[in-house]
């Protein structure tokens, strides 16, 4: 139970404070400059809805894994 509720604690907070984060390189964030405000949104919006996908993956075979060596033992 205590590893359960450590582990929710860190995701939550991971996905807390990954609201605040931005994703845009140096020289995204200066093209996104000259467009506006909203363009610039959206550019790192979908820099970090395609962040998300690999990372999934990444998740879903740690645990695959993870979950493999565990009924071995």
């Amino acid at each position: 139970m205590n590893r359960i509720l450590k582990a929710g604690l860190l995701l939550f907070f991971t996905f807390y404070f990954s609201v605040f984060a931005f994703a845009q390189c140096s020289i995204c964030t200066k093209t996104a400059e000259q467009l506006g405000e909203g363009p610039a949104k959206g550019l790192n919006s979908g820099i970090v809805y395609l962040m998300i996908t690999p990372l999934a993956l990444i998740a879903f075979i740690g645990y695959r894994w993870w979950r493999s060596e565990r009924s071995v033992d």
